[in-house]
C-alpha cells in the first residue's frame, strides 16, 4: 500500500530525489557541480533566446543604472563558455541547478513561468560526436535513474515494485 505524505513529508522526499539524482548523474557523467548566474548583462548576448519569442525579465540596479540586466531563461550559450573558463577537460563536464523565470511559457502540468533544472555540458572528442557514444550517455543517465529509484524506495515505499522501465530504454536505443 502507498502511504500518503503531508506536505513536509512530500517536500523531504523530493529534496532526497534530487540529491540522490545530482549525486547518480555526477558520478555516471563525470561532471562537477558549478554555480549558474541568475541573471546576466544584456549586453553580452549570452541569454539564449530558446525559440525566438521569449521576452527575458529585465531590470536594472540602482548601482548600474545603465546596465540592462535579464533574467536567465537558458544556459547553453553561457555553459560553453563556463566549460573553457574552468578549463573542463575532455571526457569531464559540468552541471548546475538552474533557476529561472520564462514569463512568455505556455502553462500547463508540465510547465511553469518558474523552472527549476539541472543543466549539464560535457567536453566531448570530435570522435565522440556518434550515436555510440549518444547511447552510451543515455544509457548512463538512465542508469542515474534506476539508482535513484532503488534509493528512494529503500527509503520511503518499501513495498513498491520499480516503476523505471529498463525494456523501454533498450527499446530506444536499439533504433
Amino acid at each position: 500500500m502507498i502511504q500518503k505524505y503531508g506536505i513536509m513529508e512530500t517536500e523531504i522526499a523530493i529534496k532526497a530525489a534530487k540529491d540522490c539524482f545530482e549525486r547518480e548523474l555526477a558520478k555516471a557523467l563525470d561532471l562537477t557541480r558549478i554555480s549558474a548566474p541568475m541573471f546576466v548583462r544584456k549586453s553580452v548576448g549570452i541569454n539564449d533566446n530558446l525559440n525566438g519569442v521569449e521576452r527575458p525579465v529585465a531590470f536594472e540596479m540602482k548601482e548600474m543604472p545603465d546596465v540592462t540586466l535579464e533574467i536567465v531563461h537558458s544556459l547553453a550559450k553561457w555553459k560553453r563558455i563556463a566549460l573553457k573558463q574552468y578549463g573542463v577537460e575532455e571526457g569531464k563536464g559540468i552541471y548546475t541547478d538552474m533557476n529561472a523565470i520564462r514569463r512568455d511559457e505556455d502553462l500547463d502540468n508540465m510547465h511553469s513561468i518558474y523552472v527549476d533544472q539541472w543543466d549539464w555540458e560535457k567536453v566531448i572528442s570530435k570522435e565522440d560526436r556518434n550515436i555510440d557514444f549518444l547511447k552510451s550517455n543515455c544509457k548512463k543517465i538512465y542508469q542515474a535513474f534506476l539508482n535513484t529509484e532503488k534509493e528512494l524506495t529503500e527509503k520511503f515505499e518499501k513495498n513498491l515494485k520499480n516503476s523505471c522501465q529498463k525494456k523501454l530504454l533498450l527499446l530506444l536505443l536499439k533504433n
